[in-house]
C-alpha cells in the first residue's frame, strides 16, 4: 500500500510505516535543514519541498492513505498555546484541504498533548469535524509511546480516520506489557564526544555516526527540576532542542535544593553531560544505519525531537495495514 506524508520532518513516522509495509511514495517537508537527512535515509521517495500551503491537490499522487503530524508549538502546554489563533496551527486545514481532494482509504494526524487542553476545546472539536466532513469515520485517543516499544515517555493524541465506504472504524492497538527503559536502549553506546567549537558537528570523525553531545551551560529552568532518569526508567520526553535534551543516566538524579532549584551532586559533576544525538535517536527508536546530516548539532536534536518515534508509528501502521488488508 502507498502512502503519502506531510510534515515529514527526518521520517520517524515513515520508517514506521515502511516497517508495516507500506511504501512511502511522496513525502512533503519545508524546513531545508531536514532535506539532506530525509533524502539519504529516503532515496526512493519523491521529496516536495514546498510549503503546504503551496502544495496543490494534483500534485499529490493517487495513494491508500495520507500521514504527517503538522506543526505542534501552536498546541504546546510549554508554548504559547495560541493553537488554531497561530498560522502552524491552521496547518491542519491544509492538511484536511488536500485529504479531502485525494479521498484515500485512510489518515493518520499526530499532535502534542496540549492539543486536549480545554482552551482549545473548541478548535480541537471543530477539526475532528472538518475530518469527518471529508469523508471519514474518526477516532482519536491521548497515547504513551512507552507503550508501544519506545523507551521514552511520550505523550501524544493520534487522530486516525477511516473513509466512511469502508464501513470500518479504527481502534487502537492495546499496549505491549514490556515498558522498554533507557537501559534496552542505549546502555551498549558508549564515549560519546562533545561537539566541536560552537556545537558544530564532528563528523567523519566519529566512529558512531552522530554520537556526539552538544556543550554548553545549563539554564535556570533546565536546573529547576530533575533531568536525570536513571538505567532502569523510561527517558523523559526527548525535546527538539539540544539545550533541553535530557542527562545521560550514568549520573545520578539531581540534588533538590528548593522547589523550583536542583543543583548536581556535589563530586560528581563529571558524570553530568547531555544525551547525545545518537543516542537520543535510538530512545525514538530510529535504526543504527539511520543517519542525521547537518553542520550544526542543534539541526540533529531538533530532527529527532519533533519525529514521531519510529516503533510508536509502527504499532498504528501495522494495526492500519491489517485492517485494510481485511
Amino acid at each position: 500500500m502507498k502512502i503519502a506524508s506531510f510534515f515529514s520532518g527526518a521520517g520517524g513516522l515513515d520508517k514506521g510505516f515502511e516497517k508495516a509495509g507500506f511504501h512511502v511514495v511522496w513525502a512533503n517537508e519545508y524546513d531545508s535543514t531536514i532535506w539532506d537527512t530525509f533524502k539519504l535515509n529516503f532515496s526512493d521517495t519523491k521529496l516536495d519541498t514546498r510549503s503546504i500551503t503551496d502544495v496543490d491537490s494534483k500534485d499529490v499522487p493517487v495513494v491508500d492513505g495520507i500521514v504527517g503530524g503538522p506543526p505542534c508549538q501552536s498546541w504546546s502546554e510549554a508554548g504559547a498555546g495560541r493553537g488554531i489563533n497561530d498560522k502552524r496551527g491552521q496547518l491542519f486545514y491544509d492538511y484536511i484541504r488536500i485529504l479531502n481532494d485525494k479521498q484515500p482509504k485512510f489518515f493518520l494526524a499526530e499532535n502534542v498533548s496540549g492539543i486536549l487542553h480545554p482552551k482549545h476545546n473548541e478548535a480541537f472539536n471543530a477539526i475532528l469535524k472538518e475530518f469527518e466532513n471529508a469523508g471519514y469515520e474518526v477516532s482519536h485517543k491521548l497515547l504513551n509511546a512507552n507503550d508501544y516499544d519506545v523507551p521514552e515517555d511520550r505523550l501524544r493524541v493520534i487522530i486516525v480516520g477511516y473513509r466512511k465506504d469502508l464501513k470500518k472504524k479504527f481502534e487502537f492497538p492495546e499496549p505491549q506489557k514490556y515498558k522498554p527503559v533507557l537501559k534496552d536502549a542505549i546502555y551498549d553506546l558508549r564515549l560519546a564526544k562533545p561537539a566541536l567549537d560552537k556545537n558544530k558537528t564532528n563528523g567523519d570523525e566519529l566512529k558512531i555516526p552522530n554520537h556526539e553531545y552538544m556543550n554548553g551551560g545549563f539554564s535556570s529552568i533546565y536546573m529547576s527540576r530533575n533531568r536525570v532518569r536513571s538505567w532502569g526508567e523510561p527517558s523523559f520526553t526527548i525535546q527538539a532542542g539540544g539545550r533541553h535534551a535530557p542527562i545521560h543516566p550514568q549520573a545520578p538524579k539531581m540534588k533538590f535544593i528548593s522547589q523550583n532549584e536542583r543543583i548536581f551532586v556535589p563530586g560528581k559533576e563529571d558524570l553530568y553531560r547531555r544525551l547525545s544525538v545518537r543516542e537520543c535517536a535510538r530512545i525514538q527508536t530510529f535504526p543504527d544505519n539511520f543517519i542525521f546530516k547537518y553542520r550544526d548539532i542543534a539541526d540533529g536534536y531538533k530532527m529527532i525531537g519533533n519525529a514521531v518515534p519510529v516503533n510508536f508509528g509502527y504499532h498504528l501502521a501495522k494495526k492500519i495495514f491489517s485492517d485494510l488488508s481485511n
